[in-house]
């Protein structure tokens, strides 16, 4: 079984958030869209924009939007972890993460 953790990037020193199999593959519902002029990011790397996590967290809500229906949007709840995962963000500052996978 594998152990994943993010790693600040951006800045630097942070100490790594251990994060679950499940948010691994929810961090793209988190990830900020790719801005021109800016490098482009390396493998399990993850930009994150700080105001929309502040967002989030006031919010209490991610908005998701299926491929078969871009003209609606569903509104589903954080999870404890999403929470955790987003104050880890706005507190850190963190706006560069790397995914790293340990095996246990």
């Amino acid at each position: 079984m594998s152990r994943f953790e993010l790693i600040a990037v951006d800045p630097e020193g942070v100490a790594p958030l251990p994060i679950s199999a499940k948010l691994r593959t929810q961090l793209v519902y988190f990830a900020a869209a790719a801005k021109s002029g800016v490098d482009p990011l390396g493998e399990n790397e993850y930009r994150f924009d700080l105001e929309e996590a502040t967002n989030l967290l006031d919010e209490g809500v991610i908005r998701l939007v299926s491929p078969l229906d871009t003209a609606n949007a569903t509104e589903v709840e954080l999870s404890e972890e999403q929470e955790t995962m987003l104050e880890w963000i706005k507190k850190n500052r963190v706006i560069h993460a790397r995914l790293s996978e340990n095996a246990k």
